[in-house]
C-alpha cells in the first residue's frame, strides 16, 4: 500500500515516518520524500489513528490526488534543490513533467490554485533557502555556491537573494541570528 506524507522534505523526516510506522507495527519496504511503501494495506481506522500520529510530528497523511501531486511536486523540487546541488539537466517545467506524468502547465495551475504561488517561485524560495545554508555553514565563497546552485553569475543570485530575503547575501552571512527556516515552512 503506498501512503503519501505532507511535509516529509528531509533526511530526518524520513527516519521519523520510518520509526513511527515500524512503532504501529507497519513495516514500510520503502520511504523516501513524501512518500511511503507499505509491505501490506491498512484499514481506514487504522490510517485515521496513524496519521492523528504522525501529525503530532507536523506530518500528514495525504489522501485525495491533488493533494498528492502538490507533495509530490514538492518533494521533486526539494530534491532537486538539497540533495541533488541543483544539477538539473533540463529546465524545471520538463522534469516535472517528466517525472510525474502530467502536463507542466495542469502541474503549475494546480500549484498555484492550491498553494497561492508558482511553481517558479517555491524552486527558487527553496533555493534560496539551501544558499542560506550554504552562508551559514561558510565552507564555499559566494562565487562556489552560485556554481554550485547553477546561477550564472555571482550577481544574479545576489539580485534574487536579496528580492527574496531583503539582505546581501554578504550582510546575511555577517548577521549572528537563526536564519533559516525549516523546509516545509519555505
Amino acid at each position: 500500500m503506498k501512503l503519501y506524507i505532507k511535509n516529509m522534505v528531509c533526511n530526518r523526516c524520513i527516519m521519523i515516518v520510518k520509526s513511527e510506522l515500524e512503532k504501529f507495527g507497519h513495516q514500510p519496504l520503502i520511504v523516501t520524500l513524501g512518500e511511503v511503501l507499505l509491505a501490506e494495506e491498512i484499514t481506514g481506522s487504522e490510517k485515521e489513528i496513524l496519521n492523528q500520529h504522525l501529525k503530532t510530528f507536523g506530518f500528514e497523511i495525504i489522501d485525495d490526488r491533488k493533494s498528492r501531486l502538490i507533495g509530490q511536486i514538492k518533494s521533486s523540487i526539494i530534491e532537486i534543490v538539497h540533495q541533488q546541488n541543483s544539477e538539473l539537466k533540463s529546465n524545471l517545467s520538463d522534469y516535472l513533467s517528466s517525472k510525474l506524468h502530467h502536463d507542466y502547465s495542469h502541474l503549475s495551475n494546480l500549484f498555484s490554485e492550491v498553494e497561492g504561488t508558482t511553481i517558479e517561485k517555491y524552486f527558487i524560495a527553496q533555493k534560496i533557502e539551501r544558499v542560506k545554508e550554504l552562508l551559514v555553514y561558510d565552507e564555499l565563497s559566494l562565487s562556489e555556491i552560485a556554481d554550485q546552485m547553477n546561477y550564472s553569475s555571482v550577481a544574479y543570485l545576489s539580485n534574487q537573494f536579496k528580492k527574496v530575503t531583503g539582505l546581501t547575501p554578504t550582510f546575511f552571512k555577517n548577521i549572528k541570528t537563526d536564519k533559516r527556516k525549516p523546509l516545509d515552512e519555505v
